[in-house]
């Protein structure tokens, strides 16, 4: 089926949900409680690329695809726009912010697009250089984003020494911080400081703390086996018994 034939279809379906006649729930939904739905949705797709699951990935991004001609047909009823305005708007931003591809703008390399991509941003109103992030997102992905736009201007160490020195540092004052709210705020500058360090190293904080709690979560499920193999409680066992089976899950490659 053509793309716009199956998009067409896809703007109807929704059309009827939320006809008078059409479904309770659906009639019921906001842009507000539809929120969550988003944010699922997403985290779902990014689970699929993970997997390298062609066929879940096809459906997830269906699921938030249909979010998407959901607000929009929220809007329209409420008098602001429609999904054809949300396509043409995304449409005529790409187009403006890639002169390099639809205009004379010759750019060379992928650090070249990021420099003009700022500049393209400013000129769409965009006062400051953190604006635009979303205050929503992942705590270790939002504090990334703000690092590298951040250098991107200078403000920056020069070599990962720099960033190293100031975890290093962060660690010490969480030592000698004394007050709850101290403690609170000694954590986050930590927190901060070491995604810098990912950040010389090439790696994504938001990703690795996942491999880290997907592996956790694997190794943990083996203790549970077998504990549950033994007929006991995990109360019955030491904390050494435990580790001996955390242990073995890791010669298992868990």
């Amino acid at each position: 089926m053509e793309n716009g034939k199956a998009l067409e279809e896809l703007i109807a379906v929704m059309d009827e949900l939320l006809a008078p006649e059409g479904c309770p729930w659906d009639r019921e939904q906001t842009h507000q409680s539809l929120q969550r739905y988003l944010i699922e949705e997403s985290y779902e797709v990014v689970e699929a690329i993970q997997e390298g699951s062609m066929d879940k990935l096809r459906e997830e991004l269906g699921d938030v695809l249909l979010q998407v001609v959901f607000h929009s047909a929220l809007a329209e009823r409420e008098g602001y726009f429609n999904f054809s305005d949300v396509a043409v708007a995304v449409k005529d931003k790409m187009i403006q912010r890639h002169p390099h591809v639809f205009g004379e703008l010759k750019l060379a390399t992928s650090n070249d697009v990021l420099e003009r991509w700022e500049g393209f941003k400013k000129k769409e109103g965009k006062k400051y250089i953190l604006e635009g992030i979303p205050a929503m997102l992942p705590a270790l992905m939002r504090a990334e984003k703000m690092q590298e736009k951040a250098a991107r201007v200078g403000f920056d160490w020069p070599t990962i020494d720099g960033a190293w020195d100031k975890f290093r540092e962060e660690i010490d004052e969480l030592r000698a911080a004394g007050s709850a709210e101290e403690i609170v705020e000694e954590m986050g500058d930590i927190l901060f400081a070491l995604v810098n360090v990912a950040r010389f190293k090439g790696v994504d904080p938001e990703a690795a703390l996942q491999a880290t709690n997907n592996k956790f979560a694997r190794r943990f499920r083996y203790i549970e086996e077998c504990t549950q193999a033994s007929g006991k409680q995990f109360s019955d066992f030491s904390l050494e018994e435990l580790d001996h089976w955390w242990e073995e899950a890791k010669g298992k490659g868990l």
